[in-house]
């Protein structure tokens, strides 16, 4: 990869005592000798300093769907160019793009690109914004910043597609550059999360509050069920009860089938009636907006209005089949605001996925 730099400044660590350097980015505090790199693989310790590993380097490009990352009240329909780079900074059994999240092999890293290169693209690609995903941006988050600086240079959005385990100081500076947020709430109970996924849940709840509470970055939540581990009645009335105290009662939140993957594979596919459940108990507890994912469910893939109950967004999978929102995202029925970002509807991408390589547009 002649060209690029593999050795970015990072930020948000300081130098220990003994000479080792802590990485102060996200609650894993990764203490680290000189070569030697934190869990998530990409942060290392070089020459006395942090350094990103990844920086101007991606695992590839896709133009989708926005309902893909996925996000039911941000500019529905419109595509967006999604990305993500190597390494993750949880260790989740059950994840879906571990061939990406857990690559110990730089050649992963197809395609590089500037902040400014992506931006241009998305504009040429005439994408409504740019997704980081398919692995955490937490961990490139110098990379994603400066991403986002650029594509709001063109008038481009930019979504963080996160676990939300980072730190306060990293998570203020970083969310100032997002524009909207689908956040995993991947359990409810902390010991899902320390077996399950290698981390802790009071931080990604401690995320959730900030970003709903103290910014105006546009979030949502996913949950993905896993049967016998995460889905219980118990649990899913817990975290929404949570959900409904502490985040109101209009954050959307994405109940997605679980498929046997990575060191899961033991593990049944979620059930269709689990995700029914799981929205009926989200309904009961008084949250406004409840999906269903992974499935053909138009009843769970919908947006209804929470005054007149009319089926305001219609939806198949990622497939918009009607829309009967106004401009500025108000039902036509009855005239309540849909919380969310909303413009005028045109034709909608549609359910495809575009691959494409960056490295042949520059």
């Amino acid at each position: 990869m002649e060209g690029i730099d593999t050795s970015y400044p990072g930020r948000w660590w300081h130098t220990l005592p003994d000479g080792r350097v802590q990485c102060d980015l996200c609650p894993r505090d990764c203490k680290l000798h000189e070569g030697q790199r934190g869990l998530c693989f990409v942060r290392k310790m070089e020459q006395g300093r942090m350094v990103l590993t990844t920086y101007g380097r991606s695992s590839g490009f896709c133009v989708d769907p926005v309902e893909k990352k996925p996000l039911n009240h941000f500019y529905p329909g419109t595509s967006i160019l999604s990305f993500g780079t190597a390494g993750c900074n949880l260790a989740c059994k059950f994840c879906q793009n571990w061939d990406i999240s857990k690559s110990r092999e730089m050649d992963r890293l197809q395609d590089q690109a500037t902040p400014e290169t992506i931006a241009r693209a998305a504009l040429d690609l005439k994408c409504k914004s740019v997704a980081f995903t398919y692995n955490d941006p937490v961990i490139f988050a110098e990379y994603a910043m400066d991403i986002a600086d650029a594509c709001h240079d063109q008038g481009i959005e930019t979504v963080a597609v996160t676990a939300g385990y980072i730190h306060a100081e990293p998570r203020r500076e970083f969310y100032a550059k997002m524009d909207a947020a689908n956040v995993d709430l991947k359990g409810f109970t902390d010991d899902f999360y320390f077996k399950i996924c290698g981390g802790r849940l009071q931080p990604v709840l401690d995320t959730l509050v900030y970003l709903v509470k103290e910014t105006d970055v546009w979030t949502e939540i996913t949950t993905l069920l896993i049967p016998g581990k995460n889905d219980s009645d118990e649990d899913l009335k817990a975290q929404c009860k949570w959900m409904r105290a502490n985040l109101g009662p209009d954050v959307p939140i994405h109940f997605t089938a679980f498929h046997p993957d990575w060191k899961m594979t033991d593990v049944p596919g979620t059930p269709a009636a689990t995700l029914t459940r799981a929205r009926q108990i989200a309904q009961l507890a008084g949250l406004n907006y409840v999906y269903t994912g992974n499935v053909h469910d138009e009843a769970g893939g919908s947006t209804y209005c929470p005054s007149c109950e009319q089926a305001v967004i219609r939806r198949d999978w990622y497939d918009i089949r009607g829309y009967a929102l106004d401009d500025q995202g108000a039902c036509k029925a009855c005239g309540t605001r849909i919380p969310g970002r909303f413009q005028k509807f045109g034709k909608p991408f549609g359910p495809r996925r575009i691959p494409v390589r960056l490295e042949q547009r520059a």
